[in-house]
């Protein structure tokens, strides 16, 4: 009787030794990203809007400090081309090109091979507002707050996630669904 409850302690807790090592590799990461990024923009003067997505990408790197099991704590660095959109209003074709350079604290938990994560940062980015029919652009930029929910798989050190992005742009709201893979060495 009393081996029968050691084994089945040791089998209750078996799958939690796994669940520790799965994803919960710390060091330098790198990696990228596709989807589908989603502009919105208002033109108070003459009452349009913008509001088209685009496939964009992005490139990041990050290092996760591992400190503790089952939980990831990471800083992260990114590149994001959120692709090109564009709308007629009031027979004025306008072209929208943004892109980004962010930096967030990410946080983390892992639930054995799938890991679920949260990041809030900063973000600079630049927009292109190009008017087709005058002939004329605009340059937006600035610096403001950026948010992401996401969930990974990860085997060892290779890692698919999707993630979903909103970026607090000044003149543009913008946010972005992607699905990419990283590796940490």
């Amino acid at each position: 009787m009393k081996n029968l409850k050691t084994l089945l302690c040791v089998l209750a807790i078996a799958p939690l030794s796994s669940m520790v090592q799965a994803g919960s590799d710390s060091g330098i990461y790198v990696g990228g990203s596709l989807g589908t990024a989603k502009q919105s923009m208002t033109f108070e003067l003459v009452k349009g809007e913008i509001d088209e997505s685009d496939m964009g990408y992005k490139f990041f790197a990050g290092y996760n400090f591992g400190l503790f099991p089952l939980v990831d704590l990471a800083v992260e660095a990114s590149y994001i081309d959120f692709g090109s959109v564009s709308s007629n209003v009031i027979n004025q074709e306008f072209d929208v090109e943004t892109s980004a350079w962010n930096v967030y604290g990410v946080a983390g938990i892992n639930l054995g091979l799938v890991g679920l994560f949260g990041k809030v940062g900063t973000v600079a980015w630049e927009s292109d507002v190009t008017f087709d029919t005058l002939d004329q652009d605009r340059a937006l930029d600035g610096t403001d707050m950026a948010y992401g929910i996401g969930a990974k798989i990860q085997l060892d050190s290779f890692a698919v996630r999707a993630e979903y992005e909103y970026f607090d742009f000044e003149d543009i709201d913008t946010n972005m669904f992607s699905v990419g893979a990283s590796i940490t060495f």
